[in-house]
């Protein structure tokens, strides 16, 4: 039984109310993703960990079975990555279920964008896509070879560029981007409204 342990910073700004409780949150979305994992569940989620406190951008697979978080080898590492699995439904109705940032009122604004995971170097990659990408001054974008995903996220009210991600799909050559972000929205809508419904003492439609 692989045992789940919550790293926790401590934030002396912040009333220990509130901390316990985003602890807590956040050791409750942890036992629920390892629940998501449906194959080489302990590996996946100790490369998670690595990835998540590795310094810095994560430039090889390789590199996590270096750090502390990875405590398996070089061969688990591949194993998890070619032979693990992911419940992506049950993810997904996994975070529609968290605290989620909210605006005057209550509000929940979600917002959806595309952004691409450049592959220019990666030409046996399937189904890369020319991305359009901008640079700094109006006459500097280019198309890149990659992969656009569509992407649905919570904002956060005030000054923040911190956002709740709520739904991730890759676009593939025969997509129709508004028909994939139009039913995005709708199964997060469903599923917020599920969610919502399913605590004590609310029901919405």
């Amino acid at each position: 039984m692989h045992v789940i342990t919550t790293k926790a910073v401590r934030v002396s700004l912040l009333p220990d109310a509130v901390r316990r409780e985003a602890l807590a949150e956040a050791s409750r979305f942890r036992g629920e993703f390892y629940e998501c994992l449906t194959a080489r569940r302990d590996e996946l989620f100790e490369l998670v960990d690595a990835v998540l406190c590795a310094d810095g951008a994560v430039r090889s697979p390789v590199d996590l079975t270096l750090l502390p978080e990875h405590r398996r080898g070089h061969g688990a590492m591949h194993g998890g990555l070619n032979h693990g699995r992911l419940d992506v439904d049950r993810l997904r109705t996994v975070l529609a279920g968290l605290s989620l940032p909210r605006f005057d009122g209550g509000r929940l604004v979600l917002a959806v964008d595309v952004s691409p995971w450049l592959r220019p170097d990666a030409p046996c990659s399937a189904e890369r896509l020319f991305c359009h990408v901008y640079g700094r001054a109006k006459t500097a974008s280019q198309f890149i070879p990659g992969w656009p995903y569509s992407f649905v996220a919570v904002l956060e009210p005030g000054a923040t560029s911190w956002t709740a991600i709520l739904d991730a799909v890759r676009l593939g050559p025969a997509d129709d981007a508004t028909a994939i972000t139009a039913a995005q929205l709708r199964g997060v809508v469903e599923r917020l409204i599920a969610a919502i419904n399913g605590r004590p003492g609310t029901r919405i439609s």
